[in-house]
């Protein structure tokens, strides 16, 4: 038999396996569909492309997921490497798949400007696929470790980067899912990419060791099923030593040998109920010695990804510390497969309820966490909330909350509600009066103390807090209630780093720089600046290395402009008077230099507004066309040296200014409404709209053009602002003429 036919009938094997009534055909039709979309298209190994696929939904039937899930894992390529279409896979298949296979898509078609912005929009991505329908991930999942295990045929460089990236988010979110055994693979394998010394070093000393691993673990698991059949209970023993990556990170973090390192060994005891599990515990403590603080009932109290299991560390007669787990079969696969598991245990339940479901109400708060802070805050601040370490506390009324380790009574209460968290005034833990700085432990019961005269949260707890939630609640908390006092605060924290950084103040204010520098900071005005650094949204480190960075951008420019003998451009609004004799100004408010009376046209590429740094070029027959600075049609790299002389020094006249036509572009998600919203906002605004249009896109965005007139750039900023503050935009740019 052909090898890849025989690749498909072991899957059609194992989704028959554990699928009644399945469709074969449909199956056979959805493979025979991707071999011929993706003929003639090869692997880097050399392989046929079709074998990847076939791979990926050999994982996905490993999983127990649904014929609908596989068959997408089949086409999961499809509509990204072949002329495939949507339309035509829904036809085919259903709707559900198609939607499967465009989630999957659409994780990796991506681009950004910076690689923080990269990384927090993948992770966007993968969240809003999560909260749809949480198969796209486990498949998305499925993809990445298939292309791990088949790594050794990229380039090094390739290899590095989809290994850090593998360790940094799919592990992490695996595990997140609860899905052990994928988590465990997928940091094994980066792992040998980002340190092959380390992991060859690891993998030659256990493998010279199999002998006496294989002893001891055959000696526990015989002494604990002896003792089972004993007491009557009905179970399964087995043992194991830890996969690599966990004793490479114990290594690394406790800077200790192989040879140091005691808990190598877990044991795994899993019986038919929870009852069960607790006498086996009794038999275990009662077998060997049970060592302090090292046991854990996360049957109790579940993980947030639904782990179930009693983990105690015990000391055998060997000396030799080892970790016992204690669960039921059912738990057993909760804790293999995560929320895969939830196919084979909650069969019927509809796959939009499994995507809403409480289990996964840690999705919707991280998509939440990511409003009001940049980048490069939320990707640091999303390591700490989701992939760190977890620690169970109480209420008093006994409710659970897993925060992150190291979490602090500031981050219970916003826990509970930003409500209860902006009227803190102390906290109790088990029963006692703690510090607010306090690190709770796993157990604790806590009880926020609130009272209704609270002045809300201090800065300080900014630097106490642990999770992203907390943090966000607090920024918005000072934003919308202490604006006056988050200037005040921002500039001087501003002014302070700046003299440190031993930039003056006035070096960043002239007309010709400020643009540029408010540019490059990403804010409208300087007063917008000051009030995001007082209420955290960025620091003034950030804020003042950006504006180094610029400065020192401007006087290369200058420098470079100075030795070809360019015109270097000045400031962009000065007074008549400076200009009087030779430079003539038309009604359009600029004012020309060199040159008598003559037309002015503003380009429509950039659509410049008084305030914007402009610059002058002569066309042929139709005047001066005035462009912003920093329009690709006027940069300075781009200009034909036989043209130097047409480009002319131009200003904005400060008084008697009419209005002018500018155009910006609005990025949200799409919604009912959106277009009314910013109607509605832009009439608030009192400027005149000459056009607005908009389109949805097929990833569930929108794009909205508007063309208003206004008087200056502060009236533009204004209104740029106003439209920030509508629900669900996200971004709102200028036209620049690219």
């Amino acid at each position: 038999m052909d090898p890849i036919l025989e690749k498909y009938q072991a899957l059609e094997d194992r989704v028959r396996a554990y699928t009644p009534g399945l469709d074969a055909q449909r199956l056979y039709t959805a493979f025979t569909y991707a071999d011929a979309a993706h003929h003639g298209q090869l692997r880097k190994s050399g392989e046929p492309y079709i074998i990847h696929p076939l791979a990926v939904a050999e994982i996905v039937a490993d999983l127990g997921l649904d014929l609908d899930s596989v068959i997408a894992a089949l086409l999961h390529d499809c509509l990204e490497d072949t002329s495939s279409t949507h339309e035509e896979i829904s036809k085919k298949f259903g709707e559900p798949v198609a939607a499967l296979v465009e989630g999957v898509t659409k994780l990796t078609k991506m681009q950004y400007v910076s690689k923080e912005e990269e990384q927090m929009e993948n992770l966007r991505k993968m969240f809003m696929a999560m909260a749809q329908d949480i198969r796209v991930i486990l498949i998305k999942i499925c993809d990445r470790l298939h292309n791990m295990r088949t790594m050794e045929y990229q380039s090094p460089r390739k290899q590095r980067e989809k290994s850090l990236e593998t360790m940094e988010i799919y592990a992490p979110i695996a595990h997140r899912l609860g899905m052990q055994k994928l988590k465990w693979e997928l940091e094994d394998t980066s792992l040998r990419y980002l340190d092959p010394v380390g992991y060859k070093e690891i993998q030659n000393e256990l493998a010279a060791r199999t002998a006496v691993h294989e002893e001891f673990k055959a000696t526990i698991e015989s002494r604990i099923a002896q003792r089972m059949a004993q007491e009557g209970i009905r179970s399964k023993v087995y043992g194991r030593v830890k996969h690599v990556y966990s004793i490479y990170r114990k290594m690394y973090a406790q800077q200790k040998t192989l040879d140091e390192i005691f808990d190598l060994y877990a044991f795994r005891v899993i019986v038919d109920d929870i009852s069960e599990c607790y006498n086996v515990l009794g038999c275990i403590h009662d077998m060997f010695k049970p060592v302090l603080g090292r046991f854990k009932d996360y049957i109790g109290t579940p993980k947030p990804n639904m782990y179930q299991s009693l983990h105690t560390t015990v000391i055998g007669s060997e000396g030799i510390p080892f970790e016992v787990q204690i669960r039921t079969w059912e738990m057993h696969q909760t804790a293999e497969y995560g929320v895969a598991a939830h196919w084979k245990y909650k069969q019927g339940m509809g796959n939009k309820q499994l995507g809403t479901e409480q289990d996964f109400e840690w999705v919707r708060k991280l998509l939440e966490s990511q409003q009001d802070t940049d980048a490069e805050e939320f990707v640091r601040t999303l390591k700490v909330d989701m992939f760190s370490d977890e620690v169970f506390v109480f209420s008093p009324k006994g409710d659970v909350k897993s925060l992150p380790s190291g979490a602090t009574p500031i981050d219970f209460a916003y826990s509970i509600h930003s409500a209860v968290g902006n009227s803190m005034v102390g906290a109790k833990v088990n029963g006692r009066m703690v510090p607010y700085d306090y690190e709770l432990s796993n157990g604790d019961i806590v009880e926020v103390l609130t009272s209704k005269n609270a002045k809300g949260p201090s800065r300080d707890w900014l630097n106490i807090c642990k999770s992203n939630e907390a943090r966000i609640k607090i920024r918005q908390w000072f934003k919308k209630e202490r604006r006056e006092e988050n200037i005040a605060t921002g500039r001087a924290a501003f002014e302070s780093e700046m003299k440190h950084a031993k930039i003056a103040m006035s070096s960043i204010m002239a007309e010709d720089v400020l643009p540029h520098i408010l540019r490059k900071v990403r804010f409208g005005t300087l007063e917008e600046l000051f009030a995001a650094i007082g209420y955290g949204g960025t620091t003034a480190n950030k804020a003042v290395a950006r504006v180094k960075d610029e400065l020192l951008r401007l006087n290369r420019l200058q420098e470079n402009n100075a030795k070809s003998g360019d015109f270097i451009h000045p400031a962009t609004t000065i007074s008549a008077d400076s200009l009087r004799g030779s430079n003539k100004h038309s009604d359009s408010g600029i004012i020309v230099e060199g040159l008598g009376n003559c037309m002015v046209k503003f380009s429509k590429c950039c659509t410049p507004v008084p305030g914007d740094p402009v610059v002058g070029f002569i066309t042929r027959g139709y005047g001066v066309s005035v462009h912003r600075l920093d329009c690709p049609n006027a940069d300075p790299a781009k200009r034909k040296p036989e043209e130097a002389d047409r480009w002319v020094h131009v200003a904005w006249l400060e008084e008697n200014l009419p209005a002018y036509k500018t155009a910006v572009e609005l990025y949200a998600k799409d919604r009912d409404g959106l277009a009314l919203d910013v109607a509605m906002a832009l009439s608030a605004a009192k400027v005149k709209v000459n056009a607005l249009s908009a389109r949805s896109g097929a990833d569930g965005d929108a794009l909205i053009n508007v063309v208003l007139e206004v008087k200056n750039r502060e009236e533009l900023n204004s209104v740029i602002n106003r439209l920030h503050q509508i629900q669900s935009v996200y971004q709102v740019t200028r036209s620049s003429g690219k």
